[in-house]
């Protein structure tokens, strides 16, 4: 049976992060993507230009057209943007049941623009938290939900991540990207077991869309396998994408992973 995942999230028309590298994401690991689109933004490998954010009567009226006719697997939800837009995602999610969602806690493009409002922070605390399966904070992310200091070590980061648990998520996918390590360490938390997943660091600027990529990733896994499978099995894919990522060479700023690093660099072999 094919398995469904629905991208909740803003336009990148540079293709590297928000609603494209979702799909992208989707596809390579063997999931039919669909999407509703909660902003438009114009933006590119240098930054972010501009955003205008799509009504939320338009959110609702994309979501529902969607599910009266599809059965949906699971959802990954990015860029909100609002208040009002996330007050109506907890509204749809809430009365159209969807087995596993993936929280990606967007804030902050690469470049430093702001992608959320500051109202938008608590109504994510309030309404979304208690709906998802997982979610998926950076460290400065993380911090901002639970309006604390962020994170500056492994400990912490462990700390942070059963505060979360506390706000009525299933499991908390702690990113520790941010810390000045020789590693990347990230802790999955449940209510039941900590686990440690560190990745070697890679040496690259071409980083642009890592969180919507890991997250879109996680929804797409999450139908086939058990939530720890399914993490592993993400990160997995997000190395081998941040690996790659040097191959595309596109634009002049920070560049986007590879989503389909194992095809197109054995096309046209053998």
């Amino acid at each position: 049976m094919t398995t469904v995942s629905l991208t909740i999230a803003g336009s990148d028309p540079s293709g590297g992060a928000g609603i494209q590298a979702d799909l992208k994401a989707f596809s390579a690991l063997g999931a039919y993507g669909m999407s509703v689109i909660t902003a438009l933004t114009a933006q590119s490998t240098q930054g972010v230009n501009s955003i205008y954010p799509v009504p939320p009567e338009f959110v609702e009226a994309q979501f529902n057209t969607l599910y009266q006719d599809i059965h949906i697997d699971s959802v990954k939800i990015g860029m909100l943007m609002n208040k009002e837009i996330v007050t109506t995602v907890n509204h749809l999610l809430s009365n159209n049941p969807i087995a596993n969602i993936v929280l990606d806690t967007v804030m902050i493009a690469k470049g430093g623009h702001p992608l959320l409002r500051n109202d938008a922070i608590t109504a994510i605390r309030e309404l979304l938290l208690p709906l998802a399966t997982i979610i998926t904070p950076n460290l400065p992310e993380a911090a901002a939900l639970l309006d604390c200091h962020e994170a500056q070590n492994e400990d912490e980061m462990q700390q942070q991540g059963y505060e979360l648990l506390k706000l009525g998520c299933q499991a908390v996918l702690m990113k520790g990207g941010h810390l000045p390590s020789q590693e990347s360490p990230d802790y999955l938390i449940t209510p039941t077991k900590i686990i440690r997943m560190a990745s070697p660091r890679i040496q690259t600027k071409n980083t642009h869309g890592t969180g919507c990529t890991l997250s879109a990733a996680i929804s797409a896994l999450l139908p086939k396998y058990e939530l720890e499978e399914a993490v592993k099995q993400a990160k997995k894919y997000l190395q081998g994408a941040i690996e790659n990522a040097d191959n595309l060479k596109i634009g002049k700023g920070i560049g986007p992973t590879h989503h389909f690093y194992q095809w197109w660099n054995t096309a046209g072999k053998g």
